[in-house]
């Protein structure tokens, strides 16, 4: 049968896309928040999984204001990287896994999630970019994608404890699928950070790191912290960091820290980024 075998969690700013496209990953910027990211790429390279279930936010270019669904995943065969500030990125299309996705959003709603199917969207930098960080420059994709859009854009946005039990969900439904896969859950935005207003560029180090501890080991108390903390402590798209119980929810009870990567600055925000497997 089909098991999760491990969970990545990134940031996914876009300024990385450029830095990765333009080849500036080396320079005296880019090139320690990059080194971060080398080992994972090797471990990548010798994980091979079959399909990523990647976890993250659209910014308004698959859903708008006329659709704001709150969990949607993509069921199609491929999906072609979406316009951002700079332009389409020129990255490989995105394939998917119909027969797996279509199975989990079956398990989904009958375990009583309301799912969002989606078989057409193009996917951006949320999705893109960690693809990047984590295989590099490639031909083409070396695992196959499940993409999963959480609304953490427009309130009201979905509870950490919502997204953790989803997680949990993800995870019953890839252990009843029959075929033999190795797949790997990403949780992908945060960390603290905020694009506008008097808080803009706020970036809160003690709190990144103390949800970083509470990813590893058994404790579940990250699925109880309510909005208002995340907005106070993590600035107003600190919330993205919700997404990330996604996948620490799949790994069960317990998790063992197989690498850890904390940076600032990366734009206006900090740099944060786990491999974990289940314990």
């Amino acid at each position: 049968m089909a098991r999760i075998t491990a969970g990545v969690a990134s940031s996914h700013v876009p300024l990385l896309g450029v830095a990765h496209d333009q080849g500036k990953d080396r320079d005296e910027y880019f090139g320690p928040i990059f080194a971060g990211y080398e080992w994972t790429r090797a471990w990548e390279k010798a994980e091979k999984p079959d399909v990523v279930i990647l976890v993250y936010n659209d910014h308004a270019s698959a859903f708008d204001m006329k659709i704001v669904p709150t969990f949607a995943i993509g069921c199609g065969e491929r999906y072609k990287p979406a316009d951002e500030g700079w332009g389409a990125r020129q990255v490989p299309d995105v394939i998917g896994d119909p027969d797996l996705a279509w199975h989990i959003a079956q398990s989904l709603i009958l375990d009583e999630f309301d799912m969002t199917i989606i078989n057409e969207m193009d996917v951006d930098h949320g999705l893109t970019v960690p693809l990047s960080m984590m295989f590099g420059a490639v031909e083409q994709w070396p695992a196959k994608v499940i993409p999963l859009a959480v609304n953490v854009v427009t309130y009201p946005v979905p509870t950490g404890n919502r997204c953790w039990a989803l997680g949990e969900a993800i995870a019953r439904a890839v252990a009843s699928y029959p075929e033999d896969l190795d797949v790997q859950i990403w949780g992908t935005g945060g960390m603290s950070h905020q694009l506008q207003g008097p808080r803009a560029g706020l970036i809160n180090r003690e709190w990144d790191n103390m949800f970083l501890d509470k990813l590893v080991g058994e404790t579940d108390e990250l699925r109880w912290i309510p909005h208002i903390e995340y907005l106070r402590e993590t600035g107003s798209e600190g919330i993205e960091m919700v997404m990330w119980l996604i996948m620490r929810g799949a790994l069960g009870k317990a998790t063992r820290q197989l690498h850890r990567h904390y940076h600032v600055p990366c734009s206006n925000t900090a740099i944060g980024h786990l491999v974990l497997e289940p314990a």
